[in-house]
């Protein structure tokens, strides 16, 4: 037998020999493990729970399904907690956000032919193996209902020796559907997909990024301000997530006058904010910042929204760019936004609101600000992937 001393941020367990790693176990449980690799709990934990879903051990989508809610909700605290201490930081943690199951609004689905019909479902973890989830407890009803199109649409999209991959999105006028494949697109099966999209349903039709056809524009409704996403652009998971992440960004930003919302993406803080601030958005990527624009130009009572396309990797804006603004917000990628981060510490700016899906390269980031004369206030961490690792966390910065 040997002991469970802790977890590591991807939530495998820590056996007390200091080398193994192992899954689906909790910290204090006395487990066995077989010469073939079988775990057995021996002594479980009072955190144990049965999985709530059927597909838990065979998916391999979650880790963390055999934890109760309020261990994972801990353990989700203390990893971006490890991660700002570590950076010598301290801060005020709120009340952890957690999105409520079958509320993912978006999914990849990946899709074979078999003999007997199809397969639908996810690649089991570190496998091209498809499993089917007809069950699956992270997704919205919306797009469990989406499966039998997904199902049909295989058959058109699939051959017996490829596969098909699916990402669809869930909106209020059908699904919004983006086909991954090898199968060429030929001018008679361009005109049967289109058929296909009008029959089922669906918002919009993408194959390999080229669009087949839009039924009707899938919206999405940010804070109350509506804009088409190009597909398969960035979405907040969840929108329980979003609405947690965009009161803490509303509430970092209050009383600015102008604000700078940088990674700014198709909209997600930058359209619900001009209801009360003028705001200038840059993103790197053009579609996104058309799709923002749109949404902008089409919605009511809102204040003047500038945009703007920019690597900001390369090419952060400076200094003397950012004096006309009262705050900023900051949702860079997983490499986190070292760059800009480091023009923001230099600016006049006195508010900063920080999103972030990497809590190591936000407290490095958090790091940088503190140092040139922030004050990290508080930190929201939010949980819109349920039962897996991943965890978001906003940062409220202000200098006098």
């Amino acid at each position: 037998m040997a002991m469970i001393e802790g977890l590591t941020h991807l939530g495998l367990g820590k056996l007390d020999d200091g080398r193994t790693l192992l899954p689906r176990v909790l910290p204090g449980e006395e487990v066995s493990v077989d010469q073939d690799g079988t775990v057995r709990i021996i002594t479980p934990s009072v955190d144990r729970v049965a999985a709530p879903c059927r597909h838990f051990k065979t998916c391999g989508g979650c880790a963390m399904q055999h934890a109760n809610d309020v261990f994972v909700a801990s353990w989700k605290q203390e990893i971006v907690r490890k991660a700002v201490t570590a950076q010598g930081l301290t801060a005020e943690f709120r009340e952890i956000q957690t999105s409520p199951p079958q509320s993912r609004r978006r999914a990849k689905f990946a899709g074979q032919r078999t003999k007997k019909g199809v397969m639908l479902g996810f690649y089991a973890k570190g496998s091209d193996t498809i499993i089917a989830v007809p069950d699956c407890q992270l997704i919205t009803v919306g797009l469990h209902d989406a499966r039998p199109a997904l199902e049909a649409l295989i058959m058109i999209a699939a051959s017996r020796k490829s596969h098909v991959s699916f990402t669809v999105t869930e909106t209020a006028v059908g699904p919004d559907v983006s086909v991954e494949t090898e199968k060429e697109l030929t001018s008679q099966l361009r005109m049967e997909l289109a058929v296909f999209a009008q029959k089922h349903g669906l918002s919009r039709l993408v194959w390999q990024d080229e669009v087949i056809v839009t039924m009707q524009p899938p919206a999405q409704d940010f804070g109350g301000v509506s804009a088409v996403p190009p597909a398969g652009a960035f979405l907040q998971a969840t929108k329980h997530g979003e609405a947690a992440l965009r009161d803490a960004v509303s509430e970092i930003t209050a009383g600015a006058n102008r604000i700078v919302d940088l990674f700014a993406g198709s909209g997600t803080f930058a359209l619900p904010l001009s209801k009360g601030a003028e705001i200038h958005a840059v993103e790197g990527e053009a579609d996104m910042i058309a799709a923002l624009d749109r949404g902008w130009r089409d919605g009511k009572n809102l204040k003047r929204v500038t945009s703007e396309t920019r690597d900001l990797f390369r090419r952060p804006l400076e200094p003397d760019e950012l004096r006309k603004f009262d705050a900023a917000v900051i949702d860079p990628p997983r490499a986190g936004a070292e760059a800009q981060i480091a023009t923001l510490a230099v600016s006049a700016i006195k508010k900063v609101a920080m999103v972030s899906c990497n809590p190591v390269t936000f407290a490095r980031d958090a790091k940088t600000l503190v140092a040139a004369g922030f004050t990290l206030n508080w930190l929201q961490v939010v949980d819109q992937f349920r039962w897996s690792p991943h965890v978001e966390v906003v940062g409220s910065f202000t200098r006098k």
